[in-house]
């Protein structure tokens, strides 16, 4: 009888969950060890004092990749996430003057844009149009792993070149269609995603707008947490091996092969090991420095970090109804906001910032009568130049004035419970590299075969799995890395993937007609 294969994966953050229900269904034998105490990773959920929040991700986008892995195995995303599609998808605030209602009603959003540019309006659907093509045909290579120059100079990938533009930043790109800035911010801010500038973000992003509009801005009910906790669910009842409160020590390395990892309390063996931890912090952690060849220490510290995040999460006495789900400021003084994150490494006066106000979509997160803020302002990852143990205080301030601008007041009178997370927070509870959010910056020099490998280059029978390595950030993106990795993992057991993607066309019908109700 053959004996079964073993994966042990490192971190059950989505990627990993989905790497361990894609390898489960294959017939690999799946342990997921993850050292917190419950699954998710950054997409996970804080519950405190009664109220819940999503720790990282709020925005759920592109629902069809998770769509096609639930059904893969025998699932419906449908029936075990229920969700609902925003419409306004999320309110723009801009200091420099005026507001916009982000909807994916093609007229209604000519007309919300034509209030504020007449001149831009009627390039909106010119926009989507372009962007349609561009994600339709740069779509294979998301889908396909990059492990050398040689997949980047395909002639097909070629052919692709003028449409990608990869010359240009995604500001020069959003130029050809919107002269006013702030319309240009309104289809660029999505770069945060990546923890980057859209005046540095490559051309190709601009399909991030792209993607909210054309497939839906979704709230999964319970908040994002609720679709990991799901696939944990899935996961375990499929076979998977799921250890909590398992820190790994490091991983077992013999004749420059992975064969197992070494926890707190076990040691693991395994035919494959996937990392789905945050690539530099782990690496730094788990494997000795002697051990890689490209990804050094010493190379890791010089490589483009993403932003981090101030983060305040607040349960409020009452509600805000007449507040968006969603609500985006973006400072009269964003470009030196961006400097001051990305270059100069300090703390803006004038923050732009992000609040989510989910309880007026979803009743289960807060207590009766009582609601939930999520408030996000980007700033810059670890450098050691600012000290959050003085400047918590002083930042949280300013960042409650600044709520006052998009309609948020009384907040410091109302608030029942309080949890911060700063830079430093995400390095000591998430084990992030210089607490950087989004992992290693998407930046040209850092995309496609220039990222770390889903086939880890260093080590034979390790693989990688999340937002550090290709495709990138992102909860699609970070799917999709799963299925690439896993097709990897299998081709190296000489195994076959046991699952059959559904038609994107057909999930996409699906996902706008019927898998949701709409909010408004």
């Amino acid at each position: 009888m053959k004996k079964s294969q073993r994966a042990v994966i490192i971190g059950a953050g989505p990627g990993g969950l989905a790497a361990a229900m894609l390898l489960a269904k294959s017939g690999v034998k799946v342990t997921v060890v993850e050292k917190r105490e419950q699954v998710g990773g950054r997409t996970s959920t804080l519950e405190q004092d009664g109220f819940k929040f999503d720790m990282g991700p709020t925005f759920f986008l592109y629902p069809q990749v998770l769509q096609e892995i639930f059904a893969s195995c025998g699932y419906d995303l449908n029936t075990e996430v229920p969700m609902t599609r925003l419409d306004p998808q999320y309110r723009l605030v801009f200091g420099a003057g005026g507001e916009l209602l982000a909807t994916p009603n093609v007229e209604r959003m000519t007309k919300a844009i034509a209030a504020i540019s007449p001149e831009d309006a009627p390039r909106f659907q010119e926009f989507i149009t372009r962007n349609r093509t561009k994600l339709k045909k740069f779509l294979p290579f998301l889908q396909s792993p990059f492990e050398s120059w040689k997949d980047l100079a395909k002639p097909e990938m070629m052919k692709l070149l003028p449409l990608l533009a990869p010359w240009k930043s995604l500001d020069d790109d959003l130029q050809v269609h919107f002269k006013d800035e702030r319309i240009r911010l309104g289809f660029s801010f999505q770069s945060k995603y990546l923890g980057m500038s859209p005046f540095r973000c490559p051309s190709l992003f601009s399909i991030l707008s792209f993607l909210e509009y054309e497939h839906g801005v979704f709230h999964p009910t319970g908040g994002c947490g609720s679709v990991t906790r799901a696939m944990a669910r899935i996961a375990r009842e499929m076979g998977v091996e799921i250890l909590l409160n398992e820190p790994v020590e490091r991983v077992l390395v013999e004749n420059g092969k992975a064969i197992g990892v070494k926890t707190a309390h076990h040691s693991l063996p395994a035919d494959a090991v996937v990392v789905n931890a945050d690539f530099a912090g782990a690496m730094r952690r788990m494997v000795p420095n002697h051990l890689r060849n490209k990804w050094t220490d010493e190379r890791l510290a010089k490589k483009d970090y993403s932003c981090s995040t101030f983060m305040m999460y607040l349960g409020i006495d009452g509600r805000y109804d007449d507040v968006s789900h969603h609500t985006i400021y973006l400072a009269d003084n964003y470009r030196e906001n961006l400097k001051d994150i990305e270059e100069r490494h300090r703390l803006s006066a004038n923050p732009s910032f992000y609040v989510q106000n989910a309880s007026v979509t979803d009743s289960t997160l807060a207590p009766e009568g009582q609601s939930t803020l999520y408030v996000l302002l980007p700033v810059t990852h670890d450098t050691g130049g600012i000290d959050w143990a003085r400047e918590t205080p002083r930042f949280r301030e300013l960042a409650v004035d600044q709520m006052e601008k998009i309609g948020i007041t009384d907040v410091r009178q109302r608030i029942r419970t309080e949890k911060i997370m700063t830079p430093s927070g995400w390095t000591n509870e998430f084990d992030l590299y210089k607490g950087a959010t989004f992992s290693m910056a998407h930046s040209l020099k850092q995309m496609l075969h220039l990222r770390p490998h889903n086939r880890f280059e260093d080590i034979d029978q390790m693989y990688l799995v999340g937002g550090g390595t290709h495709p990138g950030s992102g909860l699609p993106v970070i799917f999709e890395s799963a299925r690439i990795t896993s097709r990897l993992l299998l081709e190296d057991l000489k195994m076959e993937p046991m699952w059959e993607a559904m038609d994107s066309s057909v999930a996409g019908d699906v996902t706008r007609d019927e898998l949701v109700g709409v909010a408004s």
